[in-house]
């Protein structure tokens, strides 16, 4: 009876043993750095970002300008006039506040070019991240240049090489391999 226990006890051991996750890592801050297209889509992105903050600034500076004249003129004015003139900023700081909101706020034009430009890319690196993982039979994968904080990692489960070579930027061998 008590082999028979302990058969059965082996058996519900291996049994959950076989059903074990397997995970590992990447760090996806390394593969998209290596790759061309996303260097050249974060070099566009700057420059149409610097292209919108210099138009931003002209912008600011005009409204600033206006304010600058009208305190200038403030005691020549007549009441009708420097009310008009104080409507006119007020118009031309909300359409600056527009446009700041249109470039830069949180659905802008930015964000769309951003997305427009870097979801492909990112698509690519997560079909390559799927087949890895479909080939090295694992059941989870983390980033870890996402926000989750990893206070150690064993290189044994970092499989940003496997990720690279599938993506034809490298080859696990290279680096020592796994």
């Amino acid at each position: 009876m008590k082999k028979y226990l302990v058969l059965v006890t082996l058996i519900v051991l291996s049994f959950q043993l076989s059903f074990a996750q397997r995970f590992g890592y990447i760090d996806s801050e390394i593969i998209l750095n290596k790759m061309p297209e996303y260097k050249s889509a974060q070099k566009e992105l700057g420059s149409i970002t610097s292209q919108w903050q210099t138009e931003l600034k002209a912008k600011q500076q005009v409204t600033i300008n206006m304010r600058q004249q009208l305190e200038a003129e403030k005691v020549l004015l007549t009441d009708d006039l420097l009310s008009q003139k104080e409507k006119a900023i007020l118009v031309k700081e909300k359409e600056l506040q527009d446009y700041q909101a249109n470039v830069f706020g949180y659905d802008g034009l930015l964000f769309k070019k951003r997305q427009e430009l870097i979801q492909p890319i990112q698509d690519k690196m997560f079909d390559a991240v799927r087949a890895v993982c479909k080939k090295k039979k694992l059941h989870i994968m983390f980033d870890k240049a996402a926000d989750l904080h990893m206070l150690y990692t064993d290189n044994t489960y970092n499989f940003t090489d496997f990720v690279l070579e599938q993506l034809g930027l490298g080859d696990p061998k290279d680096k020592g391999g796994k």
